[in-house]
């Protein structure tokens, strides 16, 4: 269990080395990494039923990130990327974590490893328990373990003492139930993955689209004539995206890349299925990259916008005036604020120069099939929300919503994080959502809004809450401000944890533990199927080809059936029917949640099915069916002198919080992760050298925080400007960091100091 005066992740002591960055994403390397970890955890037989299935129509969803697949034919060679591979290693390994394995290792042992050996330990084989003072897990029977959580729920004062978290991996019919349990419980305290990335998307787009999700299909992004990347690096986080921007390039389209850093998988793609590819120099990706400082997105789409009205009152025909007079309002409004910016402030605040941002203005006046694709580079700001809301403002002047190859795209992580959202798991439920699952299940829902990630931290951290409970995920070290978050989840009376491996979120408790195995995405279901939603809004099912780990756990829908069998026996919902047979969720979910009349009909078409989505037939669901223009104030991104804006940043052997090796293949980083990139101008200003130990000190609302110990990594980006690994440098983002609407961490804009160890 977590000491007071421990580093909450451990401190490495490997020196680790650096390398050239690379230059081309893909190819011989990532198949060589992709057959290394197959070799390395599974079985062969195993490893050759899943990869043949893997994103397969008929197989089961890739257990990694959410990117869309082919609605028409599939890649019989593999439809997935290496990073798909690791995450099915990660799940499908057959080394158990065993009653010896927990007597022969302490929870302090545990607690001293990094987030890679844990990972690597192997799968949870049965229920496990930790009671307050134990130092050591001890085996639990299913029924003990639902007795001891259900007496805990029963014996809070009030439902809003207990916390229900979500990760974006549970299944649709999973989520559904999850969040019924929850609200028949009495609270709507259900925080998800999604507060903590793509919620400041949601808040953005339902504010000026009326819908919170992207508007593009795959086919879209082959068929646009420029794509637009902005704080995304899809050659580690959505390696499937390569092929799509490949097949873009080769129609003839353009692609500007927008991101501090330089990132190999934004530059040159070789496609590992094509031989040609393979042998030569593959497709070279970007045409206009951007290399702007840290959260200046907003004064470069200022410019860029100033500078498509100049060019349409001079030469007309830039913008899409028919468009935005039928279909938008707030224009003029925009059109005033955009005559008072300063296009000198915008170069300075971007760092970039007047000849890139004109180029930039150049490409997009030509273009009319825009997309603007991002991710959390532009999310995880104080003014996330704004971000997206400036995003869609330059879309709506070119009118690039609600045609082919145009439009938004946000790009998701976990691989049904949209889907568990449209199910239900939302702090803030609509009155609709509630009134129409009252009256499915004959009860009152809570109508109080519950609490995010943020504020159940929070709640935590106060005592207003007693009890955690996670579906999947690794909270504690994907929450911001790791140390105040330790101190909250130490003081937690009961954690319960559904999960396939272990990590940090099951060791830190003072109090009460529990640790219930599920089944993961690559495991048979009894004959059942779940359904999952990609980015693109396509519902379809994932349906299991190995044998399950073992015949002691269970799946995440019958964990949940159980566990409210024993909470509630008498409230009149078949937990029982609905364990057996998952096509009773399914006509529940079709009852209740819009898109999904004749469910089960539907999601068995071999691709699944589109969810309405009105912003692709530009039908805004706004107050006055328009699409609304804002005007977005400018963000404070200048710095002291003293000071470094940071950002948070995955290796090329991560996922969230998992990580599959010790390597960053693609910036060269080998077996280090405690690092700090550095501009090397940066470096000798501040008399310093390549791996220089370096504390690193933020500062928020008067409070100081520290992360002890980081190795100095030249690389290319601007000065003043530098990157770290999430998690290990979580614990600089405060607690009260975070967009005010949309709630999220403001994790990729951190003012930071650095100073020799």
């Amino acid at each position: 269990m977590k000491k007071n005066n421990e580093p909450i992740i451990p401190i490495e002591e490997k020196e680790g080395t650096i390398t050239t960055p690379h230059r081309v994403a893909a190819g011989v390397k990532a198949l060589t990494s992709s057959l290394n970890q197959v070799a390395k955890y599974m079985k062969p037989g195993e490893a050759f039923a899943t990869m043949r299935k893997l994103n397969q129509k008929g197989g089961f969803d890739c257990p990694g990130c959410a990117w869309p697949d082919p609605d028409d034919d599939r890649s019989s060679i593999g439809e997935y990327c290496e990073n798909g591979v690791k995450a099915v290693a990660e799940e499908a390994t057959r080394k158990s974590l065993s009653p010896e394995f927990f007597q022969e290792h302490s929870i302090e042992e545990l607690w001293s490893m990094s987030a890679f050996q844990l990972g690597k330990l192997g799968r949870i084989d049965r229920p496990y328990y930790k009671g307050h003072g134990d130092t050591h897990f001890t085996e639990l029977s299913w029924d003990d373990a639902f007795e001891r959580i259900a007496e805990k729920l029963k014996s809070l004062e009030n439902p809003h003492e207990a916390i229900f978290y979500t990760s974006g991996k549970t299944g649709n019919e999973a989520a559904f139930l999850y969040q019924l349990l929850v609200r028949y419980y009495g609270t709507n305290n259900l925080p998800d993955c999604s507060n903590m990335c793509h919620e400041s998307s949601g808040v953005g787009l339902t504010a000026t689209l009326g819908n919170g999700k992207g508007s593009v299909k795959l086919e879209d992004l082959h068929e646009s004539e420029l794509i637009i990347i902005m704080g995304q690096n899809p050659g580690t986080n959505h390696p499937r995206m390569l092929s799509a921007l490949e097949k873009c390039k080769k129609n003839g389209g353009q692609i500007i890349s927008v991101n501090p850093l330089k990132e190999t998988g934004l530059m040159t793609f070789k496609h590992p299925q094509k031989p040609a590819d393979m042998m030569f120099g593959g497709t070279k990706l970007t045409d206009l990259y951007l290399q702007l400082n840290i959260n200046s997105d907003v004064y470069l789409l200022k410019a860029i916008m100033k500078l498509l009205i100049e060019m349409e009152e001079t030469e007309g025909g830039i913008l899409d005036l028919t468009f935005i007079k039928s279909k938008t309002d707030g224009w003029e409004e925009l059109k005033a604020h955009l005559a008072e910016v300063n296009l000198e402030d915008c170069y300075v605040a971007t760092g970039l120069s007047a000849e890139e941002i004109a180029q930039a203005a150049e490409m997009i006046a030509r273009k009319e099939k825009i997309i603007i694709c991002w991710a959390m580079g532009l999310t995880q700001h104080l003014n996330g929300a704004y971000n997206i809301q400036e995003v869609v403002n330059l879309l709506l002047m070119k009118g690039a919503l609600g045609k082919r190859g145009a439009g938004t795209c946000p790009v998701r992580g976990h691989s049904n994080v949209q889907g568990d959202r449209t199910m239900g798991i939302w702090h803030k439920p609509g009155e609709d959502f509630l009134q129409k699952l009252g009256q499915a299940f004959h009860f009152d829902p809570p109508k109080e809004h519950g609490v995010g990630v943020v504020d159940a931290v929070k709640a935590l951290h106060s005592g207003k809450a007693r009890f955690l409970f996670s579906m999947g995920g690794n909270l504690l070290t994907a929450a911001p401000d790791t140390t105040y978050a330790a101190e909250a989840f130490r003081d937690t009376e009961m954690i319960v944890s559904v999960s396939t491996k272990l990590n940090r979120t099951h060791l830190v408790s003072n109090h009460e533990s529990i640790i219930l195995p599920c089944r993961g995405r690559t495991e048979k279901d009894d004959g059942q199927f779940v359904t999952v939603e990609n980015s693109a809004g396509i519902v379809h099912q994932s349906k299991g080809v190995i044998p399950p780990f073992n015949d002691i756990i269970k799946s995440e829908v019958r964990i949940i059936c159980e566990l409210g069998l024993k909470l509630f026996p008498e409230a009149g919902i078949n937990w029982k029917g609905f364990s057996e047979d998952y096509d009773r969720i399914r006509d529940a979910i079709a009852e209740i949640i819009p898109g999904f009349e004749n469910f089960n009909e539907k999601v068995r078409q071999p691709a699944g099915f589109y969810l309405p989505n009105g912003t692709r037939q530009q039908d805004f669901d706004t107050d006055n069916g328009k699409a609304h223009f804002t005007v977005n104030p400018l963000p404070d991104c200048l710095l002291d002198k003293d000071e470094f804006a940071m950002m948070t940043i995955r290796s090329h052997d991560q996922f969230n919080t998992t990580i599959y090796g010790e390597d960053d293949r693609y910036r060269g980083i080998k077996g280090m992760r405690r690092i700090i990139m550095m501009n090397p101008e940066d470096i000798k200003r501040m008399g310093l050298r390549q791996m220089d130990r370096v504390d690193l000190f933020s500062y928020f609302n008067g409070e100081e925080r520290v992360a002890k110990s980081f190795k100095v990594v030249g690389f290319d980006l601007p000065m003043g400007n530098v990157a770290t690994y999430f998690p290990e440098a979580n614990s600089l983002v405060h607690i009260d960091a975070h967009d005010k609407v949309s709630e999220t961490p403001a994790s990729k804009f951190i003012r930071v100091q650095i100073k020799r160890q």
